[in-house]
């Protein structure tokens, strides 16, 4: 799915580079110079769209090659790239590797559990060096590269005298012209006409965080509010494209005046509005979801926005962790990798994912990234993992729950201790910070080496699978919230684990339970450090030089009684 994503990202380059695709542009052009680079995509004396045009041509070429290897793998310390060719699961093509998967599973194929596996792996590579990493870069091209911006969480984002537009879904393309189109004038007096004081964009799920991290757009919620968002009788359009969009949403719409909107010619809903996106009409066709959405205006019932909302500072791309550190002339990992082998940061954790319904919501999310950062532990989050977000952690404010070491950091660079890095597609950017602080030195000579792990609470999608599974084959501990898909089978569950370890230096466990998670994490973050012969973590090092504070959990009666934000409210 995250690679079709990525197909569909290349498709609109070529499109900006031709010429087609009126309303994009070519926005981050040292991006796409760097791109060009790792492509092999000659940059001498050539203008933007015609470097445009070629990395498009060739990012789109890497979903149906057949040979070779794809382009990205370099990317990967050294070191990872031989484990994955020793193994020979480098992946070929991306569409290469998901036909063979189909292949293989079909009956009476392939039968060796070990064997397919393999192939596992190799799929998801595919994804997380390929596909998802290109949409990542085609997307900091199209749209720019994201930079540390003010925003806000929840539903009190929502505005009861305009029109509210929720953008759900995944693809940022559509989403970033109706931003745009929002503050067209015709477009406003035609809203004023209807009776709303204005246009409200507002983000849900992954296009939202892509809107978010750009623009400053604000984040209604997350995969599970999807269907609740409704019930505040103040949401004209729900704007669809494809993914991540609960099954329920059009019957939901229907006990209110909401119109559900889908985009994407890859999917529709029974029962809602199609407007079907094109590249080469962009804007024309914003104009039209926005015009609906205010055509819907009037139709409005009873009103009720719950009066929650939470800032948050978000946007940090893996270029500007290497720019904050050392400015625009000398970006580095250096004083991240340094500030780990002293025991300030104590060691690192991808905190991602989706929700899921068959437990509480966030709950898990929340304890987990206070626990982390509590035992100095650097937090970076993706996706519907924006429940930090919405419960206040993702503000300089939340270093009084740090521990001191982290703090301490954070306060000299200027960052809060859990970093918002995007969308669920932009995982990729957590295996650059990982390939990059392996490669600088002092932490080893490879992703497998280093003091980190990655962790998805409550997945609940394909994809959250795929994204564990290149984390592992990457070399990372991958530890999933709730229940595992191959439980009936203990000898599966042992080869992801210690068979996955054993070959690539990463693997994937299940574990329910919250605190099972975090006590796993903190033994694997210490146990990376001791191979690594650095000093042993001291909590009481850094104590005097920054204020501390044990972390407060939530227990599911604050959370019934709505106790669960860190904010004086």
């Amino acid at each position: 799915s995250h690679s079709d994503h990525g197909r569909n990202m290349a498709l609109t380059l070529i499109a900006v580079g031709e010429g087609k695709a009126p309303g994009f542009q070519v926005k981050d052009e040292k991006k796409l110079r760097r791109v060009a680079g790792y492509l092999g995509v000659p940059t001498d004396k050539r203008t933007t769209q015609e470097i445009a045009l070629d990395v498009g041509k060739t990012a789109l070429a890497e979903f149906g090659k057949q040979e070779g290897e794809l382009l990205y793998l370099k990317r990967a310390p050294q070191k990872r790239q031989e484990i994955w060719r020793k193994l020979q699961i480098a992946p070929r093509g991306i569409d290469r590797e998901v036909t063979e998967a189909m292949h293989r599973t079909t009956m009476g194929v392939d039968q060796d559990a070990e064997h397919i596996l393999l192939q596992a792996m190799r799929v998801s590579l595919a994804d997380g060096w390929g596909g998802s990493m290109l949409s990542t870069d085609i997307s900091d091209i199209l749209f720019g590269t994201p930079t540390p911006v003010m925003g806000a969480f929840n539903f009190g984002v929502l505005q009861e005298d305009q029109v509210n537009i929720v953008i759900h879904g995944h693809e940022p393309t559509l989403a970033e012209l109706i931003v745009v189109m929002a503050n067209d004038p015709d477009l406003l007096k035609y809203a004023e006409s209807k009776g709303a004081k204005g246009i409200n964009v507002v983000g849900m799920c992954c296009s939202g965080n892509e809107l978010l991290m750009r623009h400053g757009v604000p984040m209604a919620g997350n995969f599970l509010q999807s269907d609740l968002i409704m019930a505040s009788g103040a949401v004209e359009a729900m704007v669809v494209d494809y993914q991540c969009t609960m099954q329920g949403m059009q019957a939901a719409a229907e006990h209110y005046h909401t119109r559900v909107i889908t985009t994407s010619p890859k999917a529709k809903i029974t029962g809602a509005t199609h407007i079907e996106f094109d590249d080469h009409r962009g804007p024309e066709i914003a104009k039209l979801i926005i015009r609906t959405a205010i055509d819907t205006f009037p139709n409005r019932k009873k009103v009720h926005i719950p009066n929650y909302i939470e800032p948050a500072i978000v946007g940090f791309s893996h270029e500007y962790i290497a720019y904050m550190q050392g400015g625009s002339y000398r970006e580095s990992f250096r004083p991240l990798n340094d500030a780990i082998m002293n025991g300030r940061i104590r060691g690192a954790a991808g905190v991602a994912g989706c929700n899921n319904p068959h437990t509480m919501h966030d709950n898990a999310h929340v304890n987990i990234i206070k626990e982390l950062i509590k035992n100095d532990v650097l937090v970076v989050t993706t996706g519907c993992a924006i429940a930090g977000g919405k419960h206040g952690m993702l503000t300089p404010e939340v270093m009084e729950f740090a521990g001191p070491g982290l703090r301490e950091v954070c306060q000299a660079i200027g960052i809060p201790p859990v970093l918002h890095m995007g969308s669920c597609v932009d995982n990729s950017r957590i295996l650059t910070v990982l390939s990059q602080c392996a490669t600088e030195g002092g932490l080893g000579e490879d992703i497998s080496d280093l003091p980190a792990v990655g962790i998805a609470p409550e997945w609940m999608s394909e994809k959250a699978l795929t994204i564990g599974t290149y984390l592992a084959a990457s070399g990372v501990y991958t530890i999933f919230g709730m229940d595992s898909p191959v439980a009936g089978s203990k000898e599966v569950t042992r080869m992801i684990s210690e068979g996955w370890e054993e070959k690539t230096g990463g693997k994937l466990e299940f574990e329910a339970d919250w605190r099972k998670i975090v006590e796993k994490s903190l033994a694997h973050i210490d146990a990376k450090r001791k191979a690594l012969k650095l000093e042993e973590y001291n909590p009481q090092r850094y104590a005097q030089s920054a204020a501390y504070r044990p972390a407060d959990y939530l227990s599911e009666d604050d959370f019934r009684k709505g106790k669960y934000t860190l904010s004086s409210k």
